[in-house]
């Protein structure tokens, strides 16, 4: 069974199952003159969010806070049927771009568009999952590369360990364990590297600056590499009496 697309926010509030393949990209601002006659509601309703609140529905997709769809049906009793608005939320948490600002690792926003707390690490695995097929079926290139980089980059934002990573993405289809697989791989090589390195480092006496010049490296990826305090390799010893 596939990864399931992350719905987020939107439809964690108000699941919109009617779209059983992924929707359009929704645009406050584009016409859709031939939108099914069920979704035309929807997209009104999206193009009314994009009036109310254009930091969160205009031009730049972000996370939205979990309860938003309560929040405004709280704010907007008058306004919007709970069925449009659910189907409309569903189809912006959906879109293409809403999961890409998910994958990338964005937080959540109120409808200020104000920072409020992290997404979960299994929505944004999810969402670089989903990105990664839907360009990947557009492309003749081989995005692999691409995801692999972007799961390494979310298990190290995650802070969790292989295994709890690994429970909460719950990875069941081929594709998606090889991936994680391939992730976690990059991920051991590049700690043997920095642990490589540090043995070296404190090995040759020498400053992060020479270090990185015996070795034509930049000083700034060597001292990133080594973390923010250096092992002062050339220390003398303290002096007793």
């Amino acid at each position: 069974m596939p990864d399931t697309p992350i719905p987020d926010a939107a439809a964690a509030d108000s699941p919109a199952p009617e779209a059983a393949t992924p929707a359009p990209e929704p645009s406050a601002r584009e016409a859709r003159p031939k939108a099914p006659r069920q979704a035309r509601p929807a997209f009104a309703v999206l193009e009314r969010l994009f009036q109310l609140y254009p930091r969160m529905f205009g031009a730049r997709f972000l996370p939205l806070k979990l309860g938003v769809y309560q929040e405004l049906l709280a704010l907007h009793p008058q306004e919007f049927k709970k069925e449009d608005l659910k189907a409309a939320l569903g189809l912006h948490a959906r879109s293409t771009r809403y999961l890409e600002s998910v994958a990338a690792g964005h937080k959540r926003h109120d409808l200020d568009g104000k920072p409020v707390e992290d997404v979960a690490p299994e929505h944004v695995h999810h969402a670089i999952m989903e990105v990664f097929r839907r360009r990947q079926a557009r492309s003749k290139e081989d995005l692999r590369p691409w995801v692999r980089s972007r799961l390494v980059q979310a298990i190290e934002a995650s802070g969790l360990a292989r295994e709890d990573y690994t429970e909460r993405v719950n990875a069941r289809d081929e594709l998606s364990a090889a991936v994680l697989d391939e992730a976690f791989a990059e991920l051991a090589e590049q700690a043997a590297k920095r642990e490589a390195l540090r043995r070296a480092f404190e090995a040759s006496g020498k400053s992060v600056a020479e270090f990185a010049e015996m070795y034509g490296m930049d000083p700034a990826v060597v001292k990133k590499t080594l973390g923010p305090k250096p092992p002062a390799a050339s220390a003398a010893p303290p002096v007793n009496g």
